[in-house]
Parts: C-alpha cells; structure tokens; sequence
C-alpha cells in the first residue's frame, strides 16, 4: 500500500508498547511531515540512548555511566533499599519525594508461566547487598498484580531468611485519595480494610 521505507517505518513504529497499526501510521506521516532537522534529531535521540544507556553497577537502574545519579548522591540514605520491578517505576516513587533512600531493579516479576524464575531476575544481586550488611529496611515496591505480588513473598521470605535483623516492608495498597467506595472493586476494597490503621 505504502512504498517500502514508509511501511518499514509503520511495522518498526507498531513494535513500541501501546502503539497500533492506526497509531503507528499518523506517527510515520508526522515523521515524514517533519522537517529533515527534527527527523534527524530524533534519529539521533534513539541511537543515542542505545550506544550510552547502561545499567547501574549497583542497583540496576538505567545509567549513563557506571553508576545511576540516585547511587552516586551521597545524600541519599544507603540503608534504605526499595525494590522495583521496572527501571521506569523508579520515576513514580521519586515524584513522590517520600522516599530518600536507594533503589534495587529487578528487571521483571517472578512468573512461572511465562518461564520467569529466580535466575533469570536481579535476586541474588539483592541478597548480595543485603548480606553485605549496612542495611536496615528493605522496601517491597513491586506491582500490585499477581506476580508482583507473588515476587514480593517470595523476596520476603528469602530476605527473613538470610537477614532477619533487617526490617522487610511492603508499600500499602488499598482505596486511592478522593475515590467513592461505589466505584471499588472487591479486591482493593478488601486490602484497605486489610491494612486499616488507627486515626
């Protein structure tokens, strides 16, 4: 239908996450509407991000040198580790200025089905740094899904395990700021009255 580099760029923009065919078409004609600077410059951008974007020697989390800017700011609490799934869920938990400690990415969740075991996550890299010694509480912050939660009692009970002098905490999950108890599903119904505090 299109000549070949103008399909070609449709079927590699239709490879990106959340994009469809649709999608992928109005993307490749504003590609092609753009002036040669901005298609150049966006050209650059990804070649960029893939020849200087590593991982952080430490925590796992994107860097563009040996260690990311959260493991090199001295400032930051060391004994303090919160555990994430995804380099990208660093960013919401960061916005949230609560958090002043270090990170851990472990590059997915546990899930057997999908032939995502122990190995194949950043695990022994955390046991690594929690036996080192120095910290204090281990923050599980992965996503409230399936497997997320499964990674999260499995890292719970290995982190007991090999460090029981270190605290092991989950983040809350429960009824969001300013929503109508119509509107909750049973399931997040039942975990805010499952983590009920005193007021």
């Amino acid at each position: 239908m299109y000549a070949p580099p103008v399909q070609r760029l449709i079927s590699e923009l239709g490879k990106l996450p959340g994009i469809g065919q649709r999608t992928a078409q109005r993307l490749a004609f504003h590609i092609l509407r753009a002036t040669p600077e901005d298609a150049n410059a966006l050209a650059d951008a990804i070649r960029d991000v893939k020849d200087k974007i590593g991982f952080c020697e430490v925590c796992f989390n994107l860097a563009d040198g040996p260690r990311c800017r959260i493991c090199a700011d001295e400032r930051r609490d060391a004994s303090v580790i919160c555990v994430v799934e995804e380099p990208g869920d660093v960013i919401p938990v960061e916005r949230t200025h609560e958090f002043r400690g270090r990170y851990h990415v472990l590059g997915g969740a546990l899930s057997p089905i999908d032939g995502v075991d122990p190995d194949d996550l950043r695990i022994a890299e955390l046991y690594a740094r929690v036996e080192a010694g120095g910290i204090t509480e281990v923050v599980l912050a992965t996503n409230p899904t399936t497997t997320g939660e499964a990674t999260a009692l499995h890292l719970a009970g290995a982190l007991h395990e090999r460090a029981p002098d270190v605290t092991v905490t989950r983040l809350a999950s429960g009824l969001p700021v300013g929503a109508d108890l119509e509107y909750a599903d049973e399931v997040t119904l039942g975990r805010a009255f499952a983590g009920r505090q005193g007021v």
